[in-house]
């Protein structure tokens, strides 16, 4: 690596920290929905301690903000499930006293378990978890244009204004600011002033409102009522916690965790609040075995005799730990619905197009292990890819091989960073040039779609007259993105016989939403596992394969494909950062500003993505920022919906709101939606970028980002660049500290033991 010496500026400017909170504590609501959360280094923080997804504008509602129609169909039929069930009660329920059934039968395991009245063991016995129909994914053909042109995130229409005024008042009245009056209408419907008046908590659904706030609300509507031991708030903390865990990833909380929490919290109770929050139908409760270290998760204990342990249960036999949790019923119902579709593609046999023979063939003119990712697709519904940037190479070996079979194939990522960047490579000359037969020719990169506008049918087949996509193969790049609820509709849109390829790199940041899909079916050994043996190449391929295996070596770098700019404070940082995309890279390198992306662990800070797209605002595109701090040539990031990144400039800005131009054509973003969903994008998060490959990249890291560093976030950082990696560097022995020694957070899921009884182990 070389280093690029420069003298020092004196910028001594410290991170923000808010500091610990305190529960109960009444407060405002603050407005801010883009940057709720967030501290100066990490992209934000969760209640947990645990670090949420950096996308702007994450806690905006998906009723509000989503552009997907599968998304808005499957939170429709949620909430009428919800209002359904909660219509059906005369009255409050106390500690579950109304509840009969298989609901009852949880709640009664649930107490005797915690409190020791009966062992897990003979309460829960064999578990077997019941199995619910996912949301009907929604069926519509495939229209003329690829991607419609007009209003980001049209929907259903908003909250009625004369609904608005009345929360307004009721908003004003309690003391919050008025600013949440459309999110709160749209959240809790026509009777929305009401709602707030018996049960001022329910202020807490709304995206960045936090307890303490909620708390001075009630306080200033309900007066001497208010108190912490109230059941409303109780239910209303649960909720809130279980939602901020889906934001780091969880799709559902360890019963003690949870508990442990809401106490700290400031909950009294919490045992009865979780009590109360099942009986209300807000929450469900779960119970999954415990296995020995190093065993698959869920499979059954192998008896004496080799029975899978039938006596595991029994008098003589040893007691089965289980674990207790609680997860909010859309993504419990997602993560049962994922293992279901998986499960069955897995146990049907795939359609057979063309003969053994032909496979063979289009194998053995395939080069390297893309023959072995082919015949491992011959053959089986499911199977993963795994490897680096290069081996992208060999989906597109396999497309262009079942392409020359038959096959309907085609490729999807979870954005349109990922789909461009691979139709780039399915559009092009064959990756080898030796390669001969099926893998000269093949589909083009219209053949790459992203997996919300397959979903919805704005790109790609469309559907089938049985409403499955009308497809053979799917191969989904970037598989690692994939969360729950994006992975459930895919696996149960998919038709029976179909193959499904989930390709990607293991060692990458996981998804924004919550689940670990990629990393759990890795774990879980219940298909074909490719391993690609393609290296990536050069410098760059070199040090991002050693952070991979968690060493930061030194690499030689001739021709300045890796270049270490120390800095001393986050000032410096800013100043170093503007300075290498407008002056020193493309001179040197020869990599314009326009191709230069700059990563930051964070939104806040003196050298977050705020201060630095301020920065190179300010020398790239000077102007007054006459539309919400926007002008037209802005580089910009427009996040339509949570983890959805549509990269892309600012064509004008009129009545209708601001025009952008992105990938795949123009998207108008009403005024009241531009400062919660679009940011200057000169400047991103780790998160941001996934999927996304440029020619030159420049990675900040400011002494203020220590906290945030971990292994996969260098990984992908590092990994964004495709010719020249400028590192600003200022955390000393941080970074690596980090790679050698951070790994990925871990989060809670329950795919692998919803997979166990139904898949059969590969080996």
């Amino acid at each position: 690596m070389s280093t690029e010496p420069e003298p020092a500026s004196k910028d001594t400017t410290d991170a923000v920290d808010p500091g610990p909170e305190t529960p109960g504590t009444a407060q405002a609501p603050a407005p801010d929905a883009g940057d709720a959360g967030e501290t100066a280094a990490p992209d934000s923080a969760s209640a947990d301690g645990t670090a949420a997804p950096d996308s702007a504008g994450a806690g905006e509602t998906a009723a509000q903000v989503s552009e997907g129609e599968a998304e808005l169909a499957a939170q429709r039929v949620e909430r009428e499930r919800i209002e359904r069930r909660k219509a059906e009660k005369q009255g409050p329920i106390d500690a579950g006293g109304k509840l009969s059934g298989t609901a009852a039968d949880l709640l009664a395991a649930v107490r005797a378990v915690e409190s020791g009245e009966k062992p897990a063991a003979a309460v829960f016995g064999t578990p077997e978890p019941a199995r619910r129909p996912a949301p009907e994914p929604v069926r519509r053909p495939r229209p003329e244009a690829a991607e419609p042109t007009g209003a980001a995130g049209a929907g259903p229409a908003g909250p009625a204004p004369r609904t608005v005024e009345s929360v307004r008042r009721v908003l004003a009245e309690g003391g919050a600011p008025e600013a949440l009056a459309s999110r709160t209408a749209a959240l809790l419907g026509e009777g929305a002033e009401d709602a707030l008046r018996a049960d001022p908590w329910q202020l807490l659904r709304v995206a960045t409102v936090r307890p303490e706030q909620a708390d001075g609300f009630a306080r200033a509507l309900l007066g001497a009522e208010c108190g912490p031991d109230d059941e409303r708030r109780g239910r209303a903390v649960t909720v809130w916690l279980l939602e901020q865990a889906a934001l780091a990833g969880h799709t559902a909380l360890e019963l003690p965790r949870l508990t442990a929490t809401l106490a700290q919290r400031g909950v009294p109770d919490p045992d009865a609040a979780v009590q109360s929050t099942l009986a209300e139908g807000e929450a469900l409760a779960f119970q999954d075995a415990l296995d020995e270290p190093g065993a698959r998760p869920g499979a059954p204990a192998d008896g004496p005799e080799g029975t899978g342990g039938e006596d595991a249960g029994g008098e003589e036999g040893e007691e089965r730990p289980v674990r207790v949790l609680i997860g909010l019923e859309r993504y419990a119902l997602a993560e049962e619905s994922l293992a279901d579709g998986l499960a069955r593609l897995v146990n049907s046999a795939p359609k057979q197009d063309g003969s053994a023979a032909d496979w063979e063939q289009a194998a053995a003119s395939a080069p390297g292990s893309a023959a072995d990712l082919i015949r491992a697709v011959a053959g089986h519904g499911l199977v993963l890819h795994t490897g680096g940037e290069a081996s992208l190479a060999e989906p597109v070996a396999l497309l262009r091989a079942a392409h020359a079979l038959g096959l309907r194939a085609w490729a999807a990522a979870p954005g349109p960073l990922g789909r461009d960047r691979f139709a780039a490579l399915l559009g092009g000359p064959p990756s080898d040039p030796d390669a001969s037969g099926p893998a000269a020719s093949g589909p083009d990169a219209s053949a790459a779609v992203t997996v919300t506008g397959l979903l919805t049918g704005t790109e790609g087949p469309g559907r089938d007259a049985d409403g499955a996509l009308d497809l053979d193969l799917l191969v989904v790049v970037d598989a690692p993105q994939l969360d729950v609820e994006a992975g459930a509709l895919l696996a149960e849109s998919l038709p029976d016989g179909a193959r499904l390829v989930l390709a990607g790199d293991p060692a990458v940041l996981w998804s924004v939403g919550p689940g670990r899909v990629f990393a759990d079916l890795l774990a879980a050994r219940v298909c074909p596992q490719i391993a690609s043996r393609r290296p990536d190449p050069g410098p760059l391929g070199e040090l991002v394969s050693g952070i991979g295996i968690g060493e930061l070596g030194q690499v030689e770098a001739p021709g300045k494909e890796i270049v270490i700019v120390p800095v001393r404070d986050a000032g410096e940082a800013v100043h170093r950062t503007v300075q290498l995309v407008a002056d020193s890279v493309p001179r040197a390198i020869g990599v314009p500003a326009e191709e230069t992306q700059v990563i930051t662990p964070g939104h806040g800070g003196a050298a977050g993505t705020r201060a630095l797209n301020a920065a190179l605002k300010e020398r790239l595109n000077p102007g007054p920022g006459r539309f919400g701090g926007f002008d037209p040539g802005d580089r910009v990031v427009h996040t339509p919906a949570p983890g959805r990144v549509l990269p892309g400039r600012v064509v004008k800005a009129d009545a209708e709101g601001l025009h952008l131009s992105c990938t795949g054509g123009t998207v108008i973003v009403p005024r009241d939606r531009v400062d919660g969903s679009v940011r200057h994008g000169w400047a991103l998060t780790a998160h941001q970028a996934l999927g996304g490959r440029w020619p030159a990249v420049v990675v900040v890291l400011p002494g203020d980002a220590v906290q945030a560093l971990s292994r996969p976030w260098i990984y992908t950082a590092f990994g964004r660049a495709a010719r020249h990696l400028s590192v600003v560097h200022g955390v000393d022995q941080a970074l690596p500290r980090a790679v050698a020694e951070i790994p990925a957070k871990p989060r809670t899921t329950r795919l692998p033991v919803l997979l166990a009884p139904q898949v059969p182990v590969t080996g």
